[in-house]
């Protein structure tokens, strides 16, 4: 009991108080096949780190709304909108590309910090040092709680495992037999889990680093033989393996610290940085929020909602928070609106038993209302190239 409260405490402290995530964690090459956007699409997205909210807004959805209770991962969004109105492309590529720049500090002050609200540009004014590339955490993706777990295990790999260059001919190989071959064949597999990691990935204190709350650990640990710290062995194993790495940008950024122009998300391509600028970015909005919130006060309809794996933070005893999202969502959307989420467990029954008012009055359950898409969902689901996920849910929500 006392190291579960020990877990939340950490948990809640680290998100209350921290840039958690500076990169997303779900792939959103599924998600764009799952949405099928349309240009009379609404889309509603937790921010997260804000790179699959610019994502999705490359397909020209009529409007993106990015919300998040954390002011601080809306305000890395709006730094990047900021950075894509002011910055050249390649200035751009260096901030969040490479992870950033010597020359941040006058760029921030010169262009950069008076496109951002008043909110953000406080946040930032405090965090210049992010970009600068002057401290010992040299890119902006060993920042934040996550990036910190990051930097330690990038300096694990280079001071005392020393496979740096082992790691990289994983990443570089020009197949995946290539890969299998220098992932068992060499040291990589024999360094990673040496007794030190293994304790480390068993600690909720470091979990709450990378965003996992205890009760979606919880999750794994039941739903999965040998819980959490053989999920992500058996996880981190498929990646190296089964999927090829030459487009994983997720592993790349979090092993190397930086993208390349070749292994980057979407936004950060040449070829779409002025379609951002020129015709998408006026149509996202960040709203600090939570999602229940913000569709209360929301007059319009939405069809499209990508609730990341926020489904696994509610799935405790208390089930007024999931209630009250459910209800919302069911309220505010439109007659063809499509859900998409993803959880740790393998299984996310919890959701279809939380009971909501339909227009007509009457009290249903959610499953009653989701027609959900198993085949399109378990095919994309084996082709996610973060793969630290247990499931994968695509349903539609029927006129209520």
């Amino acid at each position: 009991m006392v190291s579960s409260w020990i877990g939340e405490k950490c948990f809640r402290t680290i998100h209350r108080h921290n840039l958690v995530y500076n990169t997303c964690w779900e792939d959103p090459r599924l998600d764009r096949e799952a949405l099928q956007l349309s240009s009379d699409d609404s889309v509603l997205v937790i921010t997260s780190a804000g790179c699959n909210a610019l994502d999705y807004l490359l397909q020209a959805p009529r409007r993106v709304f990015a919300v998040d209770l954390n002011p601080l991962q809306n305000a890395l969004l709006e730094l990047k909108v900021a950075c894509i109105r002011t910055l050249s492309f390649d200035e751009f590529f260096c901030v969040f590309g490479t992870g950033g720049a010597a020359q941040w500090p006058a760029w921030y002050r010169g262009r950069v910090r008076k496109a951002l609200s008043p909110a953000a540009r406080s946040i930032w004014d405090r965090r210049i040092d992010f970009f600068d590339a002057s401290t010992r955490r040299k890119s902006f993706y060993f920042r934040g709680s996550s990036g910190y777990f990051a930097w330690l295990i990038n300096a694990y790999i280079d001071r005392v495992a020393k496979v740096r260059e082992s790691i990289q001919s994983v990443l570089d190989a020009p197949s995946i037999q290539d890969q299998q071959r220098l992932f068992h064949q060499g040291e990589v597999r024999q360094s990673i889990w040496r007794p030190m990691i293994r304790w480390m990935i068993r600690r909720d204190a470091t979990l709450s680093m990378l965003g996992v709350p205890r009760l979606q650990r919880r999750q794994i640990d039941v739903g999965y033989a040998g819980g959490i710290e053989q999920f992500i062995i058996d996880r981190l194993e498929s990646v190296f393996t089964r999927l090829s790495l030459a487009d994983n940008y997720f592993w790349r950024v979090y092993l190397t610290g930086s993208y390349t122009p070749t292994c980057c998300p979407e936004y950060l391509k040449r070829e779409n940085f002025d379609r951002l600028r020129d015709h998408l970015i006026d149509r996202l909005e960040t709203h600090t929020n939570s999602v229940a919130g913000f569709l209360r006060q929301h007059d319009e309809p939405v069809s499209r909602y990508i609730l990341l794996d926020h489904m696994d933070w509610m799935c405790g005893k208390d089930r007024g928070p999931i209630t009250q999202e459910w209800q919302a969502i069911v309220d505010r959307s439109d007659e063809h609106a499509r859900v998409l989420w993803r959880s740790a467990g393998l299984s996310c029954g919890f959701v279809d038993t939380v009971e909501v008012a339909t227009r007509d009055g009457r009290r249903t359950r959610v499953g009653e209302l989701l027609q959900y898409h198993p085949e399109l969902a378990s095919s994309l689901h084996a082709r996610d190239r973060v793969h630290t996920y247990g499931s994968f849910f695509i349903a539609d929500i029927s006129a209520a």
